[in-house]
Order: structure tokens, then C-alpha cells, then sequence
């Protein structure tokens, strides 16, 4: 048997602005109709006898995975939340306990969530490759056969003897990212590869060489998923154990210093969709060279990548350059140089500036709400609930608020009344009463929510009960 392994706990700052610290690259559809971590997942499709989908993936983004992969109705073995970023080895490392003790014998498919490949069953065809290795008890990991002199990527160096196609190598070096005269020698040596970030291999085979190669850093896994509780559909890792664990990544931690490590080349289209220009790369151009997303009109435009998300966007003139709009930011920039976003990213982290860390859109278990209007001592907001779902019952000590709603049905608690409001009625919630919203319905519930006081933040906020276990 396979176990999937996903590891979803990345930001993707260069992908600002779609990308945001709470809803980062991995949960959007940047390549199709379903997200970079749906896709992952239904990838898997090919793969022989594939067990249960393990998840590693950060707190703030527990609801939008688990509602994901219920979306396309993935059986989940566990969504293991990291209480803090340690890197690959330890997310490995903890799934690999989990594994061990339920599939004994079964190898681990370690997947990044955010990867593009274009050609599955060219993938499939390289997991099944691989399996042979992992199952004598080998560390497998995946090269991207090159296609250019790239710089941004680090290296594998296999054994060569003339083989081709998905032909198991010993692994003689793992190379840092290369300059262009280098990487040009790489390329044509036939001996290089592009580090991909996925793994095969047995959950027992990891966790031995972690007892060597990084013993503390096991053990403090080991203890992290020993104190692990059960939240709803989530497995919660103890927060200080995990928080004293060494940060690494798998390369680093095993790969670089285990004798069992081989290679299965790779040629299916691949990308770590690792900037903008990237995704360019990865997508059906026109015959101006341009990528178009939205509601874009160009003219004179060539080699670009635009992504419009709420509005109308237009240009003139261009050639190479990547314009992505969303509802509260817009990006320009220079097809060359767009390895540079993340130093504006800095630069808006330092200035505490939300827009690094959400979209106008927020999302929450129960649905979401989108800030349409705001000013001194008043803030109004779209709320969108899904059916059966229901905010927490809870109070706000410097806020009132008025809803009005315009779809579905609400079911709403204020102390010890409950009324029930259909389309085109309202109510008010004054300062201090406890309150709750539900959707009774089979469709979203939809309302506009006023909000007025001398303080409008989203931490005024004091609850009571809560199903999703926020309190």
C-alpha cells in the first residue's frame, strides 16, 4: 500500500497579492478549476493501491483543508496541524509515526500540495518505478529532468551509464542552486537533475535514518505526536514539544546523509510554481505570447501574464510583464524580476498592513464575509453561511450590529429570544448581548451585516460556544 502524504503548511509570499499568509497558493485554483492542493490530491488517481491521504498543514488553514478535500471526497487517514513552521523533515517525520503504526510495511508518497504536473501518468509511471527501490527499503526521491540552465532550483547528481527514461539511480550529490555557467554544464552533462521535493519511501526506512542522522529531532516528534489531541476532524501536535523540535527539511535532515538515497527521473511537466513567472510558464498562452485571467482587454501586449479577480483590466503597450489584481491590491511587474514580490511582502509585513495577511474576502468554517464599506465608528459586511453551518454564540463588548438578510433563511439567538428572519427582514444586536447566527437552510444564507461603535476590530469578540472548537 501508498500513503499519500501532503505537506501544505507554505505561504507562497511571491505569489502576493492572490497569495496571502491565510490563504496562501496552495488553496487557490491558479492552474484550473480546482485548487493546487485538490489537484495534488486527485493526481493520486493513478497511483496502484493508494491507502488514506494524510495532510500536514498549518493551524490557520485547518477549515479551508479539510473543507477541500472534502470537496472532492478524498478519504482522509488525518489532517495533522503543525502549531508552528519546522520544515519538511519533522512534518515527514510525524506522519511517518502515524504510518508505521497504522500501515505497518506501507510506503509514504511525500507530496508538496503545491506543485504543477502537467502529465500524471507520466508521474504515475515514476512513483511506480520507484516502488520496487522503496520497498527494499531505499529513500527515493523524484529529479526533474531539466529543461533549461535554471538557477532558481537545487540539484540532484545520479549515477549515468547511459540509462533513460524512469530508471532508478543512485543519488552521488545533492547541489545547491547553481550559477548560470554551472547550471549550463548540468544541463548538458545528462548527469543532473532539478531537486523536486517528493519522497517515496517505507515510514520505518525514514524513521531509521532519523534515529541516526537526526535522533532530537525525532524525539521531539515523537513526544510532539505522543501529547497530539483530537480536535473535531484534526489531529492537534502538542505545541511546545513541536515548537522545540530542530527546523530542517527532508534534503538536509536524511537525504544528504543517508547511503540509501536513489533518483527516479521525472519529465512530466513539472513546476514548484515558485513565482509568477512560473505560472506563465505552466499555462495556455495566445498568439501574443499572453496569459489572460478575468475580465482583461489588452492591446498591443505581448509575453505577459494578467489575472484580474474583480474588476475590468486593462493594457497598453507591454511585453514581459505580470499584472494580478484582486479586490484590494494590484501588482505590476516586470516578468524578470518577479522574484522581487517577496521584498514588497517584507516591506507590508513591516508595515502591519493586512494585506499581506488576507484577502477583502476572509474565510471562515461556517462560510465567509467580505468588508464592503468602512469608516470611523462603522464597518459593513457581506456574510455568506453555508447550509447547517452556524457562527459561534458570542458577544462584542464595543459594537452593535444590524443585519439585514437578502438570501436564505436565518435562524438567529439573541439571550434567551430566538427568531427566525427570511429574505428582505432584519434585526438588531445591541452591545453586550449574546448572539448567534445560524442557516437552517439548503442554501447559503446571505446578509448584510451594519456594525457601529467606538471599536470594530475582529477580537472583540467573546465567546461562548463555538462547534468548530475556536473558543
Amino acid at each position: 500500500m501508498t500513503i499519500p502524504v501532503i505537506l501544505s503548511g507554505g505561504s507562497g509570499t511571491r505569489l502576493w497579492p492572490l497569495s496571502r499568509a491565510l490563504y496562501p497558493k496552495q488553496l487557490l485554483p491558479l492552474t484550473g478549476e480546482k485548487t493546487m492542493l485538490q489537484d495534488t490530491v486527485l493526481r493520486l488517481s493513478g497511483i496502484d493501491d493508494c491507502g488514506p491521504v494524510y495532510c500536514v498543514c498549518n493551524e490557520d488553514h485547518r477549515f479551508l483543508v479539510a473543507e477541500q478535500l472534502h470537496e472532492i471526497e478524498t478519504d482522509i487517514g488525518e489532517i495533522i496541524l503543525e502549531p508552528a513552521g519546522r520544515n519538511t523533515a519533522p512534518a515527514a517525520a510525524v506522519a511517518a509515526l502515524l504510518v508505521a503504526g497504522k500501515h505497518p510495511g506501507a510506503a509514504m508518497l511525500v507530496l508538496p500540495a503545491d506543485h504543477v504536473i502537467l502529465d500524471s501518468a507520466a508521474f504515475s509511471s515514476a512513483v511506480a518505478a520507484g516502488m520496487a527501490a522503496a520497498e527494499e527499503g531505499m529513500l527515493v526521491t523524484f529529479g526533474i529532468v531539466p529543461v533549461s540552465p535554471e538557477t532558481g532550483y537545487g540539484y540532484i547528481r545520479a549515477s549515468f551509464s547511459g540509462e533513460t527514461g524512469n530508471t532508478v539511480r543512485p543519488v552521488l550529490a545533492f547541489v545547491e542552486k547553481p550559477d548560470r555557467e554551472t547550471a549550463m554544464r548540468y544541463l548538458s552533462s545528462g548527469e543532473y537533475f532539478w531537486n523536486s521535493g517528493m519522497f517515496l519511501f517505507k515510514a520505518e526506512a525514514y524513521l531509521q535514518e532519523l534515529e541516526v542522522h537526526a535522533p532530537e529531532m525525532l524525539a521531539s516528534c515523537r513526544e510532539a505526536l505522543g501529547k497530539a489531541v483530537k480536535d473535531l476532524d484534526f489531529l492537534r501536535l502538542d505545541a511546545a514539544a513541536f515548537g522545540a523540535c530542530p527546523s530542517d527539511s527532508i534534503d538536509y535532515a536524511v537525504m544528504e546523509k543517508t547511503a540509501r538515497a536513489v533518483v527516479v527521473p521525472l519529465d512530466a511537466g513539472w513546476s514548484d510554481v515558485g513565482a509568477w513567472s512560473a505560472l506563465w510558464d505552466v499555462q495556455q498562452r495566445d498568439e501574443e505570447g499572453n496569459v489572460k485571467k478575468g475580465d482583461v482587454l489588452v492591446h498591443d501586449v505581448r509575453n505577459s501574464y494578467i489575472h484580474a479577480t474583480s474588476r475590468l483590466v486593462t493594457a497598453v503597450g507591454l511585453e514581459g510583464h505580470i499584472i494580478v489584481e484582486t479586490a484590494d491590491a494590484v501588482l505590476v511587474a516586470s516578468k524578470e524580476r518577479v522574484q522581487e514580490v517577496r521584498t514588497l511582502v517584507e516591506e507590508l509585513k513591516r508595515k502591519e498592513r493586512d494585506e499581506v495577511v488576507t484577502h477583502r474576502r476572509v474565510y471562515r468554517p461556517w462560510g465567509s464575509y467580505e468588508t464592503v464599506d468602512f469608516g470611523e465608528r462603522f464597518k459593513v459586511k457581506r456574510i455568506i453561511v453555508r447550509p447547517g453551518a452556524a457562527l459561534s454564540l458570542q458577544k462584542h463588548h464595543h459594537r452593535a450590529e444590524h443585519w439585514i438578510i437578502v438570501r436564505g433563511t436565518a435562524a438567529i439567538s439573541i439571550d434567551e429570544k430566538k427568531i427566525t428572519l427570511g429574505e428582505n427582514q432584519s434585526t438588531y444586536i445591541p452591545v453586550g448581548t449574546y448572539h448567534r447566527l445560524e442557516n437552517p437552510g439548503r442554501i447559503p444564507l446571505e446578509l448584510i451585516e451594519v456594525q457601529s461603535g467606538s471599536y470594530l476590530g475582529e477580537d472583540d469578540i467573546v465567546r461562548l460556544e463555538d462547534r468548530y472548537g475556536r473558543l
